[in-house]
C-alpha cells in the first residue's frame, strides 16, 4: 500500500496536534502496536488552550480529567466501515500536566506494555475500512461512552464514542492510526492522510484550507 489512507478527522471542533508523523517517523517513536504513522489530537478552545483551569496540581501533582476541553467530546467515524474490535471498561485517570507527576508516570511505561493493548490503548474502536483493505483504530476513549458493537457498519461522522483520558495517556486526546490489520500487537502501521480541513499552524493567527494532508506538529485543525 503507497498511497496514504484518506480519512475525515474524526471530531468537531478545535484540536491541538501532537506526535504528527509529518514531523518524524514512527511518531510516537516506536513501531510497536502498529502504531508508526500514529498521530494524537488535544482538544483546545480559541486561545489554544487545552484546559481553562489551573491549579496546584498543573504544577505538582494530578488534575481530574473533566478539567480538559476534550474530555468527553464527541469522537466521529473517520471513514465508512465495519467495526471489528471494541474495548471498554478501562478506567480515565487523572491528568499530568506536571512534570513531577510525569516522570513517575513514564517509569511505569514498559509494565503498561507488557500488560497489553487495553493498557496501552485503554477504551478503543477499530474500525474495518470499506474497500480499502485497512484498518483504523481510535484509542483513549471515555470509559462507558462507547455507542458501537463488533459488526457494526458505520458511515463517516457517525459517532463511536466520547474523548476519555483512558489507557496511556497524560491527558484527553484522541490518538488515530491506520493499520495493515485488526490486531494492533501484530500489525504495521499505514501512513494516513486528512481531508477538508483548516490549520493554524504554530505560532499562526490566521488559519488555511487544506484539501488533504497530514496536520503538522503543534498546528491546530478543525474540520471544514
Amino acid at each position: 500500500m503507497t498511497r496514504p489512507v484518506e480519512l475525515a478527522l474524526p471530531f468537531t471542533e478545535r484540536w491541538l496536534v501532537q506526535n504528527s508523523p509529518a514531523r518524524r517517523v514512527p511518531s510516537h517513536g516506536t513501531d510497536l502496536f502498529g502504531g508508526r504513522y500514529a498521530i494524537d489530537f488535544v482538544g483546545v478552545d480559541e486561545r489554544r488552550r487545552t484546559a481553562g483551569v489551573r491549579g496546584w496540581g498543573t504544577l505538582f501533582g494530578t488534575e481530574p480529567p473533566e478539567r480538559f476541553f476534550a474530555f468527553g467530546r464527541p469522537i466521529l467515524a473517520p471513514a465508512d466501515g465495519v467495526v471489528v474490535a471494541v474495548h471498554d471498561g478501562e478506567p480515565d485517570h487523572d491528568a499530568r500536566r506536571s512534570q513531577l507527576a510525569l516522570v513517575g508516570y513514564m517509569l511505569g511505561q514498559a509494565e503498561r506494555a507488557r500488560e497489553g493493548i487495553g493498557a496501552i490503548a485503554g477504551n478503543h474502536v477499530i474500525i474495518a475500512l470499506r474497500d480499502v483493505g485497512a484498518f483504523v483504530a481510535l484509542v483513549h476513549l471515555q470509559a462507558g461512552s462507547l455507542r458501537v458493537a463488533v459488526g457494526d457498519a458505520v458511515t463517516t461522522g457517525q459517532q463511536l464514542g466520547a474523548c476519555g483520558n483512558s489507557g496511556n495517556s497524560t491527558q484527553p486526546h484522541v490518538h488515530v492510526q491506520v493499520m495493515d490489520g485488526p490486531d494492533p500487537s501484530v500489525a504495521r502501521g499505514v501512513p494516513m492522510a486528512f481531508r477538508n480541513y483548516r490549520e493554524w499552524p504554530a505560532g499562526a493567527s490566521e488559519p488555511y484550507a487544506v484539501a488533504s494532508g497530514i496536520p503538522r506538529e503543534g498546528a491546530v485543525v478543525e474540520p471544514l
